[in-house]
């Protein structure tokens, strides 16, 4: 069933109760007892098939702005970011219909509506009480409008959040939903990513720089090790042949540290590029150079008294 099918059976039964309405208004005058409340009945059902049609007509016209923009196409960020604040939109405007449709059907009832009168004129207190108690969860609202629109993330970002490293799989009003690397899911409030620094790997662009670390001894031939990585990433599929980078960072008392740096079309590849190099790079040490293995040198005396 697609989403216009869907939106014929409420739409048919919110004209049909519209049409019962004019005939309930007119027959209900002669009615006691229970059949008396049939015209408020109709008259919740009326508002509540409304507030369902305009659910499902959000949810159409999302579906046919997302239907222009591929969000699994490699170069994906214009369309990530399109797709992102439209979830958040439709996300918004169905709190709003439901919000409007809830105050609808209460102010249907007479009493509840006089009761409204009543709170209306001590609004000043009420407003303070209310906002008190809703201020997380007002801020938490805000919190989710203004990442659509400021876009610190999107979705399908690679990111690293709470030392977790996964994708951003869905962005809610309240809650954002990180699929981590190994297939779990965090589950973070909007609020998180507004007051706490997090990593953002796809920020502008989907392709990612990949590094590779490796520790061995003084004697290594780092002449050797880029020819070595020349060959490796010329083979491999992985590479997307923008950086190709083998520097010695770092020296330490008994090892020397060799930075790799690789680049890839995105950060799943670019990790799968990672381990095939660090692995690759290992066993080109083990067999050409086993002597330049981390090693702890010991000087023995061997003077005699």
């Amino acid at each position: 069933m697609n989403v216009y099918s869907r939106l014929f059976i409420p739409l048919l039964l919110t004209l049909s109760l519209a049409f019962a309405k004019f005939f309930l208004q007119e027959k209900s005058k002669d009615w006691d007892g229970v059949f008396s409340y049939l015209p408020k009945i109709n008259t919740v059902l009326i508002i509540l098939g409304i507030t369902w049609c305009l659910l499902i007509m959000t949810r159409i016209l999302k579906d046919n702005l997302l239907r222009k923009f591929d969000i699994s196409q490699e170069n994906n960020l214009k369309a990530r970011k399109i797709s992102t604040q439209i979830n958040i939109l439709q996300k918004v405007g169905n709190f709003i219909i439901i919000l409007i449709g809830l105050g609808l059907i209460l102010l249907s009832f007479e009493s509840i509506r006089q009761i409204g009168v009543g709170l209306f004129a001590s609004a000043g207190v009420a407003g303070i009480i209310i906002g008190f108690s809703a201020q997380k969860a007002i801020g938490t609202l805000i919190a989710g409008i203004q990442i659509a629109f400021a876009q610190p993330f999107r979705l399908d970002d690679a990111v690293v959040v709470e030392g977790e490293w996964g994708w951003i799989e869905e962005i809610n009003l309240t809650y954002v939903v990180v699929r981590i690397w190994d297939q779990r899911r965090l589950v973070l409030p909007t609020t998180y990513f507004l007051e706490k620094p997090f990593q953002n790997w796809t920020r502008t662009s989907a392709d990612i720089i990949g590094s590779v670390f490796l520790y061995t001894d003084y004697t290594i031939s780092f002449d050797a090790l880029r020819d070595e990585l020349d060959r490796i990433l010329a083979a491999s599929p992985l590479w997307d042949k923008k950086v190709k980078v083998l520097q010695v960072t770092d020296t330490k008392e008994m090892t020397v540290e060799t930075r790799i740096l690789v680049s890839a079309k995105n950060s799943p590849t670019a990790w799968d590029l990672r381990v095939h190099v660090r692995e690759k790079m290992i066993n080109f040490i083990q067999k050409n150079y086993p002597e330049a293995l981390p090693k702890t040198r010991v000087v023995l005396d061997q003077r005699k008294e």
